[in-house]
C-alpha cells in the first residue's frame, strides 16, 4: 500500500507566520447567545488561572496533588501540552506574555524528538513544536518535529501493520501492544509526508489506522483501550486493557481518543472507512452520555454512569465531535459537543479552590491503579481551550493545528 505523492501534497502545509494559509472546514452555525457567553467565560477564566501559574512553572505539568501541579523533567508522555495550552492562550487572548514560556517549555523537549522508546511522540511534539512552527515560521520547530517523526516510524511492526506502544525497541514484553492512544500520535506523521513529500509517513500512519479500525472497534462501537499480537507473526491475540475497567469494558477518554483520531486521519487522506469508524465510535460515546455531559471513566464500568467521572475525556471528545460535525455537516454532533463544553465550563473548573494550579478539575488519570482520582490534568486543560477556540475563534485554531482537509465534502 502507498499513498499518493499528490493525496500527500494536497493536504497543504498549512499557516505559518512566513507561508500560505490553509482553508479549514468549518461547521456552520453560531452557537446561542447563553452557550457563547458560557464558553467565553470559561476561556477567561484559565487565561486568568494561566496569567497567575504560568511564571511559576518550571518543568512539565503532570496532575495535580491537593490542587497544585506535580511535575516531570522530561515531559512524560504529557509534555507537549504545557506549551500547546500557553500557545491555545496567545491565540484567544492575543497576550504576548504568553509566548515566551510556550517557546521556553517546548525547548525544553527538544531531547525527546530522538527518542524513539514512545508511541507518544505526536503527542509530545505536535501541540508544542509543529504548533510553534506554525505560529512562527522559526524552521527550527519545524526541523525537530520532523526528527521526532523519524523516530516514531521505527516503532512500526511491518509483520502486525501497527505502531506498538510501550517498551524499548528492543522490549519483547511489549513489542506486540498497541493501543487506541495511539491514533493521535498519526497526525505527526501526517505533517512529516506534507513536509518532506515523503510518503513513507502517511504509508505508516494509513496502515496503523486501518490495523486500527480492523480490530478495535465492536459492532456497537465501542473500544478496548489495548490490542495485543504475536509481534513476530503479527496475529492478532485479542483485545486487553490497562487503563479501562476490563478488555470488554470502554475506558471513555481512549474513545474520545479514537474518535478524534480517525476523524483526523480521514481530514488528511479522505479514507472513507476512517470517517465511518469515527462516526461510530461518536455515536456510541454520545449515546453513553449521561445528562450531566461529564463523561464516566469508563463507559462500562459496573457502577457507571453514577461512577466517577473524567472531564479529560469530555474535553477531547468536544473536540473529536466538533471535527467530525465540520467534516460531516452534521448538526447533532456540533450540538452534543456544545453541550459537554458548557457542562466543563459549569460544572468542571477550578473556581472552588484558591491553590488550583489548573483550569479543569474533575479528572481521571488511572482508575484501576487508583491513581490521580478527581484530580486535575494537563491535557484536560489543553482541549478545553482548543474547543473553545474551535467554537469562537475557528481560524485561529487552524493556524495552530491546522483544520485542513483533502476532502471538503459533507458525508
Amino acid at each position: 500500500m502507498s499513498v499518493s505523492r499528490r493525496t500527500v501534497l494536497a493536504t497543504g502545509a498549512g499557516a505559518v507566520a512566513t507561508g500560505a494559509t490553509s482553508t479549514p472546514v468549518v461547521a456552520a452555525g453560531t452557537p446561542p447567545a447563553p452557550t457563547l457567553r458560557k464558553l467565553r467565560t470559561a476561556a477567561d477564566y484559565a487565561i486568568e488561572k494561566l496569567h497567575a501559574v504560568a511564571p511559576t512553572v518550571t518543568a512539565f505539568p503532570v496532575g495535580t496533588k491537593f490542587g497544585k501541579w506535580t511535575y516531570s523533567q522530561s515531559g512524560d508522555w504529557v509534555g507537549g501540552f504545557w506549551p500547546g495550552t500557553l500557545w491555545m492562550a496567545w491565540l484567544y487572548s492575543g497576550d504576548e506574555a504568553f509566548r515566551t514560556p510556550a517557546s521556553a517549555s517546548a525547548r525544553k523537549l527538544a531531547p525527546r524528538q530522538y527518542g524513539t522508546g514512545t508511541h507518544d511522540l505526536g503527542f509530545l511534539f505536535y501541540p508544542s513544536w509543529v504548533t510553534a512552527w506554525r505560529l512562527t515560521g522559526d524552521e527550527a520547530w519545524r526541523t525537530g518535529a520532523l526528527r521526532a517523526a523519524d523516530s516514531l516510524i521505527q516503532r512500526y511492526n511491518p509483520q502486525g501493520r501497527f505502531i506498538r506502544a510501550w517498551g524499548a525497541l528492543n522490549d519483547e514484553k511489549n513489542a506486540g501492544r498497541f493501543i487506541i492512544d495511539t491514533m493521535m500520535n498519526l497526525d505527526l506523521l501526517a505533517f512529516a509526508s506534507r513536509q518532506t513529500g515523503d510518503a513513507k509517513y502517511l504509508d505508516i500512519a494509513v496502515e496503523h489506522a486501518r490495523t486500527t479500525r480492523r480490530v478495535f472497534p465492536r459492532p456497537d462501537g465501542s473500544t478496548p483501550h489495548v490490542y495485543d499480537f504475536a509481534p513476530k507473526s503479527g496475529a492478532p491475540v485479542g483485545p486487553n486493557t490497562v487503563q479501562g475497567y476490563s478488555p470488554t469494558s470502554c475506558w471513555s477518554r481512549g474513545q474520545a481518543w479514537g474518535l478524534y483520531g480517525f476523524t483526523t486521519m480521514y481530514r488528511r487522506t479522505g479514507n472513507r472507512d476512517f470517517l465511518a469508524t469515527a462516526r461510530k465510535l461518536a455515536d456510541f460515546a454520545i449515546g453513553s452520555l449521561t445528562p450531566g455531559h461529564v463523561p464516566v471513566w469508563d463507559y462500562r464500568a459496573p457502577q457507571q454512569p453514577h461512577d466517577i467521572k473524567d472531564a479529560s475525556a469530555g474535553a477531547i471528545t468536544a473536540c473529536g465531535l466538533l471535527d467530525l460535525s465540520a467534516v460531516t455537516g452534521r448538526q447533532t454532533y456540533r450540538d452534543v459537543a456544545l453541550r459537554l463544553l458548557t457542562a466543563l465550563s459549569e460544572t468542571c473548573l477550578t473556581r472552588n479552590s484558591a491553590r488550583a494550579g489548573a483550569v479543569v478539575a474533575r479528572c481521571t488519570r488511572h482508575r484501576p491503579n487508583e491513581d490521580g482520582i478527581e484530580i486535575s490534568l494537563p491535557y484536560a486543560d489543553y482541549y478545553l481551550l482548543e474547543g473553545i477556540l474551535r467554537v469562537l475563534r475557528p481560524q485561529d485554531v487552524d493556524r495552530a493545528i491546522d483544520l485542513s482537509s483533502v476532502t471538503a465534502s459533507h458525508a
